[in-house]
């Protein structure tokens, strides 16, 4: 008994001994399920979805096959597609963009000035309707941007509704309400993805060295010059990684363009539609590719302003 005690000692002793010579083994060890998942399970599916782009769809008896051609990729450069291609990209664009300016403000006041039972509230305010359902808000945004809803009842009481009449007149914004309008498709994406960009920039500001605003101070920079030559440089890889969510989760987004918006498909409703409507697999499986490309591109964008460095 005492024997085969002191054998499983000195072998639990060489193995222990054995991760701590060779400490990758162990961590290769530990990594070994999550990475067989991710690489067989995710990428696998993806690159069989990407794969069955390449096959060829039959209009006639509306069936796959697997002969392989490039007539899939090619269409996605017909104006029709081509502008599908755009008007996502230019909302991620937007929405990207608008959210970087309304998070920064209060993502300074919470790195800054907030503390204690203050900073808590506003952790939790910002987080809070993350905690809401996606299409739960997205509905909910539809009754408040309906005619005669909040929105345009709110505007009539501080006397905009010239202005909102004016901007609903607008070709590429406008629209019949704002619920039917691009304008209101963009207010509501920017509402669900603004904390995605809060906290990544709040973190950036959180590791601003107070000493170096002092010291621009002490030369004489004006509170502009401290902003833009300081602040501001040192905020970018923050605002770098909030872009991430924003861009591509506006990108992938198929939901609220369902809902909010004038009539026009977005990639994600192309995806759906091709996939789930006509049945149109190989169409689909191209139109997934564009997306990943052009997250790809984005990320290799912001690799160089140092956006991993601030998730």
């Amino acid at each position: 008994m005492e024997m085969s005690i002191t054998g499983r000692s000195s072998r639990r002793a060489s193995l222990s001994g054995l991760f701590w010579r060779k400490p990758l083994l162990g961590l290769l060890l530990l990594l070994l399920g999550p990475l067989m998942w991710f690489g067989i399970v995710y990428l696998g599916s993806l690159l069989t979805l990407l794969w069955q782009g390449f096959y060829t769809f039959d209009d006639f008896t509306m069936s796959v096959t697997p002969d392989l051609t490039l007539a899939n990729l090619l269409a996605l450069f017909n104006p029709a597609n081509y502008d599908i291609i755009v008007r996502t990209l230019v909302m991620a664009v937007s929405v990207t963009v608008a959210s970087a300016i309304l998070a920064f403000p209060m993502a300074w006041y919470m790195a800054r000035y907030s503390r204690g039972k203050w900073k808590a509230f506003f952790y939790i305010a910002v987080m809070l309707p993350m905690w809401a359902s996606y299409i739960v808000k997205a509905y909910a945004w539809t009754l408040l941007l309906a005619k005669d809803g909040v929105a345009q009842w709110f505007l009539n009481h501080l006397g905009l509704e010239p202005v909102l009449a004016s901007l609903l007149a607008l070709p590429a914004v406008g629209g019949n309400t704002l619920s039917t309008s691009g304008l209101g498709r963009f207010l509501v994406f920017v509402y669900i993805w603004l904390p995605f960009m809060i906290l990544p920039i709040q973190a950036a500001l959180e590791r601003l060295p107070p000493s170096l605003l002092q010291a621009s101070a002490d030369l004489g920079a004006h509170p502009r010059q401290t902003f833009r030559y300081v602040v501001l440089p040192l905020a970018i890889p923050g605002v770098a990684a909030g872009s991430i969510f924003t861009f591509s989760l506006t990108l992938g987004d198929f939901i609220v363009p369902q809902l909010v918006g004038p009539p026009g498909y977005f990639i994600g409703n192309m995806v759906y539609s091709q996939q789930g409507a006509i049945g149109n697999m190989p169409m689909a499986a191209a139109f997934t590719l564009v997306p990943i490309v052009l997250i790809a591109i984005y990320l290799a964008f912001v690799k160089r302003l140092g956006a991993f460095d601030a998730l």
